[in-house]
């Protein structure tokens, strides 16, 4: 696909683009997935896009096939000093189009029960499709809390696209 800026006012200035997996920004990937083992490991097989402005990366995507015309989207992220000004938003906007355009009939993500983050996708379109009751609890050594709450179940959230290619 053509690089091209993300147009959105909040990020006129950003460019997203794919870049191999190997240059994946790990520090960066790391603020969404505290295990860069599970980070290297969904790497092999995936599309790693960035978004830069001004020549920083500011943000970083890993999507993973899952079968033909299904996706999942391991990990996004944006640097703490950038977050809260549109560029996350950009950044998934971006990428849902991009599997739109190269024909993709579902995006799917896994998140915790609570949070910005739930907020984050479902205003993009994604539905809850399923709980992975326990996931934080059986896959990750530490606790993961957040906001005082330790996360134990992963919301498993879609993307359909509509034989037309919009998302549903």
């Amino acid at each position: 696909m053509k690089l091209t800026p993300a147009l959105t006012p909040a990020s006129s200035s950003l460019l997203i683009q794919e870049v191999p997996a190997a240059d994946a920004p790990m520090e960066l990937l790391r603020l969404a997935d505290p295990s860069e083992e599970k980070i290297r490991s969904c790497l092999p097989g995936s599309k790693c896009f960035v978004a830069s402005r001004g020549g920083d990366v500011i943000g970083a995507c890993v999507v993973q096939p899952r079968g033909t015309g299904f996706h999942e989207l391991m990990s996004i992220a944006v640097r703490p000093d950038c977050q809260k000004s549109g560029y996350g938003t950009a950044l998934l906007k971006w990428v849902i189009e991009f599997f739109r355009r190269s024909g993709a009939r579902q995006l799917e993500v896994g998140t915790g029960t609570f949070g910005y983050q739930l907020a984050f996708y479902q205003r993009e379109g994604f539905r809850v499709a399923r709980i992975d009751h326990g996931f934080f609890v059986r896959n990750y050594p530490d606790p993961i809390v957040e906001n005082g709450i330790q996360l134990l179940d992963m919301l498993r959230l879609t993307l359909r696209y509509s034989e037309k290619g919009s998302a549903n």
